[in-house]
């Protein structure tokens, strides 16, 4: 009996293994030549499992992944594919190092029956176990519905090509009223109810995003981010009380080009951005000047002030805002559970936090995204804030109403009085007499004095409460 020479063996199977979308996407995400496979011969009755799991590096630093392949029995899920995923999150929890996930898969391989039902389970497990501890990036690079949508969901940062499917149900299934949801598993759908936080033209786009994302994060919990080189910002003097809104003032702060914003057209009350300062990284928050705070918005800084904190990234939330939105529909919809939620996340957040007021920072605004306290460190303002318990129009009214008797134009009368109001006790320098601001400065010195307080706060450590977690509202 005659068998194979094993080195024989291993070239064959080694040139067998094809150049599908999967291990392109795979060998696209890591530095060149830095991919190793790992489990590169499981099978599954004699076929290749329908993922690709490994390890590399990404602008030198160690990265595991994994690439699910769609010509594989559509990317099935079952258990020989399932252990390898898990083994992944094993071994990211014994390296602390990062997981970046790719998914394009029509679901759990059926013939498997319950086994695969198992299987699933283990994922999910495993992914949540990880959550907070290293960084994720889920890349929705194909199909990616019911429970692999669930899991993919759960990651620090969630990108999605523009023509990928994401969806808990299946998008084509008909509504009580007749209707076809059909636009249910798009990106736009996606972007737009806050699954996803980023959306690019391919998926190769996305992989790329990946990993200008994974660049900008530390490895685990443990880690600090690394210190990225930077290009200062020209425009970082030319700021303008007069005509910059919070966005634009974050882009002029940071270091050149190196923002990514991320649920750009979900939660239209503020911008959330991953940046660089003086090369190192920085979430920002941005209120939006003339848009108010949702229960969207609420959610969005949420989620982006938890996803900071896990990793210790400094945070700057810059505030000009008309505050949280006055309809009865959000009142309806749960105005204060919302609003509570995005004040437990400051609170509980024990990063480095500094609030820039550079507007208007009036009552439940204020305390919710800029206060003293629980929710920032530090308090730096602009000299045109304007930071006050009631809105400038209801103080006049309800304070200053003596001064308004025996006017002959109370229209002129009342702006005369608010503009006093704002002038004087809604002021920054009122504001920092009380202890609430701690530094007011000028719009075209912000960019220092942000070096400045983030290396000052470089070294903060916060002893916590022992408990199992905290209970934030839904």
């Amino acid at each position: 009996m005659s068998f194979e020479n094993p080195m024989d063996k291993l070239m064959q199977m080694k040139n067998t293994q094809k150049q599908t979308p999967a291990r392109k996407r795979i060998n696209a995400l890591f530095d060149e030549g830095s991919f190793v496979e790992l489990d590169a011969f499981c099978a599954v009755d004699s076929d290749a499992c329908a993922v690709i799991t490994g390890y590399g590096y990404i602008d030198g630093s160690l990265v595991y992944a994994f690439s699910q392949d769609a010509t594989k029995d559509n990317g099935a899920i079952g258990t020989k594919s399932a252990s390898k995923i898990v083994k992944l999150y094993q071994l990211a929890v014994k390296t602390g190092t990062p997981i970046v996930a790719i998914y394009d898969s029509k679901g759990m391989k059926v013939s498997e029956g319950q086994n695969a039902l198992y299987a699933y389970g283990e994922i999910l497990a495993s992914a949540n176990n990880v959550s907070g501890v290293v960084p994720q990036v889920s890349v929705i690079a194909g199909v990616c519905g019911g429970t692999s949508a669930m899991i993919a969901a759960g990651a620090d940062v969630v990108i999605m090509a523009k023509d990928a499917e994401f969806f808990l149900n299946a998008p084509f299934t008909v509504e009580a009223n007749g209707e076809k949801n059909m636009g249910a598993g798009t990106s736009e759908n996606a972007e737009k109810s806050g699954c996803v936080n980023l959306v690019c033209d391919s998926d190769i786009d996305c992989v790329a995003k990946a990993r200008e994302v994974i660049s900008m994060l530390p490895l685990n919990n443990l880690s600090v981010a690394p210190i990225c080189e930077f290009a200062e910002n020209p425009k970082a003097n030319e700021l303008s009380a007069d005509n910059d809104c919070p966005s634009c003032v974050v882009k002029a702060v940071c270091d050149s080009d190196s923002f990514i914003e991320l649920s750009e057209n979900f939660g239209g009350g503020a911008r959330v951005f991953l940046a660089t300062v003086s090369g190192n990284t920085t979430g920002f928050v941005a209120t939006r000047k003339k848009h108010e705070i949702d229960g969207d918005t609420c959610s969005k800084i949420a989620r982006f002030v938890r996803f900071c904190d896990a990793f210790s990234i400094p945070l700057v939330t810059v505030v000009d805002s008309v505050g949280f939105a006055k309809t009865a529909k959000n009142e309806l919809d749960g105005a204060v559970r919302d609003a509570s939620k995005l004040a437990h996340a400051y609170a509980e957040a024990t990063c480095p936090k500094i609030s820039l007021v550079t507007g208007n920072a009036v009552g439940a605004t204020y305390i919710a995204l800029a206060g003293k306290g629980a929710n920032a460190d530090l308090c730096i303002a602009w000299p045109n804030a304007v930071i006050s318990a009631l809105e400038p129009k209801t103080a006049v009214e309800f304070l200053w109403s003596a001064k308004l008797k025996g006017t002959t134009d109370m229209k002129a009368k009342r702006q005369e009085l608010e503009n006093e109001y704002k002038a004087t006790v809604a002021s920054a320098f009122e504001g920092a007499k009380y202890g609430i601001v701690d530094d007011i400065i000028e719009p075209g010195s912000t960019r220092d004095a942000l070096i400045s307080a983030l290396d000052m706060l470089s070294g903060k450590r916060v002893n916590k409460l022992p408990k199992k977690h905290s209970n934030m509202p839904m």
